[in-house]
């Protein structure tokens, strides 16, 4: 009898907890809904005000456009076949930057961890890179490189790249020293340490810098197009501040901010899917 009991008892705290369960996963959803539809209602005032401020007269709308005039300015960027293949270019650009951040930063990275001594000596030169106005840098990669995709890589990648291996070599220091002490009293080496304990373990602050970094590729892609391109939604909006076609230069601006959503997007996806895999 006592045993029966029991057993009713565990089943209706079971049940109580996937009731509890179940109410909390209902409510974080109806969360998600709610953020998603005030985000959108959010963005679809702005349009609206855009629009009737442009018609009433309250703005210029040579100077500040409007969103029929953007559908515009995209349907003949359309019409002209340049559309896809400026924001084409711009993309490629960015992408490769990115991924030549990810793989140097990651290499400079393993190495300043593997040697104290050199993370010692290049610390300072480290920090005074990130901290130079990259801009700065981007005539002196055209004078080395000439005009064209090299330079534009090279600027999207030194916008990025030395607070990537500052943040990558920082997770790597703060991996738990207790994980790594265990690694070495079971006999593995520096090597075993890294792969099975500093990596694994860096991955969380790996992933936020490469949300922070593919933004900061697609800045320096853009300063490079400004100076050295003739393609790309940089040198769009550059040449339409030169002819004042001011509606090409606010559809671009709004053309990257959509690939940076996307971008943005697509590296959260990526981060969950991870975040899966390694609860499993």
């Amino acid at each position: 009898m006592k045993t029966e009991i029991k057993q009713t008892s565990a089943d209706l705290a079971n049940d109580q907890a996937l009731s509890c369960q179940e109410e909390f996963l209902q409510d974080y959803q109806r969360h998600r809904r709610q953020v998603t539809v005030f985000r959108f209602l959010l963005f679809a005032a702005f349009l609206a005000l855009w629009e009737i401020s442009a018609d009433a007269g309250w703005i210029d709308s040579f100077f500040f456009a409007s969103p029929s005039r953007v559908l515009k300015c995209l349907a003949a960027l359309w019409a002209d076949r340049s559309l896809f293949f400026h924001v084409g270019i711009t993309l490629l650009e960015t992408v490769v930057s990115f991924l030549l951040v990810f793989l140097i930063s990651i290499a400079v990275s393993t190495l300043l961890w593997y040697s104290a001594r050199l993370s010692e000596i290049l610390e300072p030169y480290m920090v005074i890179l990130n901290s130079l106005p990259k801009s700065a840098l981007a005539p002196l990669f055209i004078v080395w490189l000439g005009t064209g995709t090299p330079t534009i890589i090279v600027a999207g990648i030194s916008v990025a790249l030395f607070g990537s291996i500052i943040s990558f070599y920082t997770g790597f220091q703060q991996v738990d020293p207790e994980k790594i002490t265990l690694i070495y009293t079971l006999g593995g080496n520096k090597k075993d340490a890294f792969a099975k304990v500093v990596l694994p373990g860096s991955v969380p602050i790996m992933l936020s810098t490469m949300k922070v970094n593919i933004g900061l590729a697609l800045v320096g892609v853009i300063i490079g197009e400004f100076l050295a391109a003739r393609r790309g939604l940089g040198y769009l909006i550059i040449y339409g501040s030169q002819v004042f076609q001011l509606d090409k230069v606010i559809t671009s601006v709004i053309l990257l901010c959509i690939i940076a959503f996307a971008f943005y997007q697509a590296l959260q996806g990526a981060e969950r899917w991870i975040r899966r895999k390694r609860a499993l």
